[in-house]
């Protein structure tokens, strides 16, 4: 029972664990062996008179949690970012702690360079915290460094602070001595509460060598509300000479979406000729299913119905299921409704985004069952689901004939963020956001974005552009200030697949705001592999600042070969992208994303190129982070849409792409592949 008790204590402290002033799962500015729970996306605001401080904070498995910070000195208005990871060694034990390694500024300046051994142990609401810390948590250091004895390499640690963007390996777990940081919290079982003490042995070298304080005392104290689940204020009064103010909140980026409800609309199967809109003959099954497909938020695009087999085949488009799966469901339902009697199974293609990736093969349900009793074993039903190759029906026999040379308009509220500016943490953007898209025949289709400006801030940038690189993206400053207002895209596009799992894609035209040019991508992707293989290649011209349709004489081509692999661990996706880059050097980029079932996904990638370092300049090589959130439910609405953005510590100009225009089908398609769908086979049950 014992066992038992710790452990539920131990998880609840984890799940519920606000963060630091760093961002990391700690208590004022140190950090703890604890951990969110896994997929927990925190975002953190801490402001005193030495420091502002920004941070995200992403759960990344279990046991690994990763931080980017963004750290302004406010004595010296200097900014800084780095990147911090903490790596759960082992869970708390009824005996023994959780125990936790870290290492705050793996990728930066070294200004806030610390590695640190902690250990954790709750005994009821008291949770306990003992580490060993280096660089800045070692303080003045109480004892020799250990790691002497396996190399005399650690005896010593360099504070030279250059540009950054480098991982510093040899300055890691270094320094003549070590030193000791630890807390204590108390979570209060009545009320939201949590009153933290901590010792921490910073004496802020960096900031007393510019001139700044010194801390009066190691100590500091602080009170933590939780003013919502999972939004925190905290109070602090730190080294008894500040006071400092927090505020966290998280996002749970894993619990899995609720299955849609059924829409009991009245369906076209009772409805009479006059009933259905013109043009629908009310004989017809496939008229009948084509009416409720779309007003379930499906397309029913081609269809036949094999008389041997007895075997209905579909090809079906999803416009507003967030998930395949309940996209698949629905569409077995309706069509379980309206096709013939003597119809015994079917195939359903799915079409994603103009490709044919897979075939869904299963029996009919009994009508009788599913619509008046709907009593049957859905284990038994998920089984019988074959997932088979995409295809081409080989005989049409019903064709939607999709309106052609009709606008489609779209208005949304868009805005644009330029985060990490030396000069300002935070510059935005609120405009309208217009998109049209024409429908054209040969499955081309023409769009268009119109960016109408409301609000910025981008009217006070004054950096100007130190690259000795063509400047391909370090000059964003004045797109976004000569083009507050203009044409963000306008090119035709065409999207499909052949046999055998290739899929292609090729457009032209205004592609973003800083480029015009024509490309295209093949992606091959065998049936039911985790691995993918594909091809790009662009020529481009830059566009003039104001967004017109007048352009520079700088043009470029770039083209690239991409591996993918759909891991096993956590829905982790591992993309290699080697080739030419906008500025015309050449390496390769990392890209490593975890996406979820309800549509989250996050991500970071890292490129290497031909470019020295010092070329690249500040950041030493292009990196950042990546976000897709999705919008489904929001406004009460269904969707497939999401909000997405990058983030980087600095824009230069040595390894840029461009935006949504290489290597992104395997990506585009991410939510219809093989294994997302054969997760999610009891959900296609009715």
């Amino acid at each position: 029972m014992r066992k038992v008790w710790l452990a539920a204590a131990s998880l609840l402290l984890s799940a519920n664990s606000d963060g630091s002033d760093y961002g990391t799962t700690g208590l004022i500015d140190i950090p703890t062996a604890r951990m969110r729970a896994d997929g927990t996306l925190t975002a953190t605001a801490a402001t005193q008179s030495r420091t502002n401080a920004y941070a995200i904070t992403y759960q990344a498995t279990p046991w690994l949690e990763g931080t980017f910070r963004y750290t302004g000195y406010n004595e010296f208005f200097f900014y800084d970012r780095n990147y911090e990871g903490k790596l759960r060694l082992w869970e708390e034990q009824p005996y023994l702690p959780q125990v936790a390694i870290g290492i705050r500024d793996m990728v930066g300046t070294g200004i806030a360079g610390a590695e640190y051994l902690v250990a954790s142990k709750a005994f009821g609401h008291l949770d306990v915290t003992l580490g060993m810390g280096w660089g800045r948590l070692a303080g003045n250091g109480l004892f020799s460094n250990p790691l002497k004895a396996v190399s005399d390499e650690f005896a010593s640690r360099a504070f030279d602070v250059g540009e950054g963007g480098e991982v510093s390996y040899d300055q890691f777990f270094s320094g003549e001595d070590v030193g000791l940081f630890g807390g204590v919290s108390y979570q209060f079982d009545a009320f939201p509460v949590k009153l933290m003490a901590e010792y921490n042995p910073d004496q802020y070298t960096f900031e007393v060598a510019l001139g700044g304080r010194a801390p009066g005392s190691p100590w500091s104290a602080a009170a933590s509300w939780e003013f919502s689940p999972d939004v925190f204020v905290t109070l602090s009064r730190q080294h008894n000479d500040e006071w400092g103010l927090q505020l966290s909140a998280s996002l749970d980026s894993v619990s899995p979406p609720a299955k849609p409800p059924i829409e009991y609309f009245k369906s076209s199967f009772d409805m009479t000729q006059d009933e259905l809109p013109p043009g629908l003959n009310h004989q017809s099954w496939y008229d009948k299913l084509l009416y409720d497909m779309e007003r379930a938020g499906l397309q029913l695009i081609e269809a036949n119905i094999d008389r041997d087999t007895r075997s209905a085949n579909l090809v079906v488009g999803n416009k507003s299921f967030s998930l395949w799966a309940d996209a698949l469901a629905r569409a077995i339902r309706l069509a379980n409704l309206h096709l013939p009697r003597n119809v015994q199974s079917m195939n359903i293609v799915i079409e994603d985004k103009g490709h044919r990736v897979h075939t869904l093969r299963t029996l009919r349900p009994s009508r009788a069952i599913e619509v008046v009793t709907r009593s049957y074993d859905k284990v038994s039903f998920a089984k019988q689901i074959d997932l088979l190759p995409g295809r081409s029906l080989s005989v049409v026999e019903k064709r939607t004939g999709f309106v052609t040379n009709k606008i489609n308009f779209d208005v949304n509220l868009g805005n644009r963020l330029q985060l990490f500016d030396p000069d300002d943490p935070a510059r935005y953007q609120i405009y309208v956001k217009l998109g049209a898209s024409l429908r054209l025949p040969k499955s081309w289709v023409l769009r268009g974005t119109w960016g109408q400006d409301i609000y910025n801030n981008f009217g006070d940038i004054d950096r100007v552009s130190d690259s000795v690189l063509p400047r391909v993206r370090s000059d964003v400053a004045r797109y976004l200030s000569e083009g507050e207002s203009g044409l963000d895209a306008l090119y035709l596009e065409k999207r499909g697949s052949w046999q055998r799992g290739l899929h292609f894609r090729v457009f032209g035209g205004v592609l973003e705001e800083m480029y015009s040019g024509i490309g295209g991508e093949m992606l091959l992707q065998p049936h039911g592999s985790r691995l993918a293989f594909g091809v790009s290649a662009n020529w481009v011209k830059q566009r003039a600042f104001d967004k017109s349709f007048d352009h520079f004489d700088y043009q470029t081509t770039t083209a690239f070969v991409s591996a993918y692999w759909a891991t096993p661990f956590y829905n982790y996706d591992v993309a290699i992208h080697a080739g030419r880059y906008l500025a015309k050097d050449v390496g390769a980029t990392l890209e490593v994303r975890r996406t979820f079932d309800n549509g989250w996904m996050v991500g970071l990638w890292a490129t290497l190129t031909d470019v020295p370092f010092d070329d690249f300049g500040e950041g030493s090589f292009d990196k950042g982070m990546f976000f897709r959130v999705p919008l489904d439910g929001f406004g009460g609405r269904r969707t497939r849409a999401a909000y997405e953005n990058r983030v980087r510590p600095i824009q230069r100009d040595g390894g840029q792409r461009l935006e949504g225009f290489s290597s992104n089908i395997w990506f585009d398609k991410r939510a219809s592949r093989y294994d997302a769908l054969d997760n999610q086979r009891q959900r296609m049950a009715l």
